[in-house]
């Protein structure tokens, strides 16, 4: 006996893959905070915040300011609350992003806030 899932396309990522991607990225760390949400970090700066316990799961994460612009104008897609200045957008379903989109602004997001720790602390934690 087989099962058909309607509407599972494997390009999309659940976050079980959102955490492979984030963990093969340098000096990540993650942690549970505010109650429950599955954050992200590098150099104990976020980059990355989930709500695992939420469905669908959503997630918001920092992007460089073309990316916010672009991002906001999709339908699927808000500025993220308390962190919109800072160039933060939330996600209201991971799944509704692409496995190539997600490591895309993964990899940026962890860029971005990395290029933002102290050169020490870059070196301390194997960071160019």
């Amino acid at each position: 006996m087989f099962f058909i899932i309607l509407g599972y396309n494997s390009e999309y990522m659940e976050l079980d893959d959102i955490q492979r991607v984030c963990h093969s990225l340098p000096a990540v760390t993650e942690d549970l905070k505010w109650g429950g949400h599955l954050c992200f970090s590098v150099g104990k700066k976020l980059f990355l915040i989930t709500s695992p316990d939420n469905f669908p799961v959503d997630a918001s994460f920092k992007v460089s300011d073309e990316d916010f612009e672009k991002l906001t104008a999709r339908e699927d897609c808000i500025p993220a609350p308390y962190l919109a200045r800072n160039k933060w957008i939330k996600v209201a379903d991971i799944r509704n992003f692409t496995d190539k989109e997600w490591r895309h602004y993964l990899e940026q997001a962890h860029r971005i806030i990395a290029s933002k720790l102290s050169g020490a602390e870059r070196l301390r934690l194997g960071i160019k």
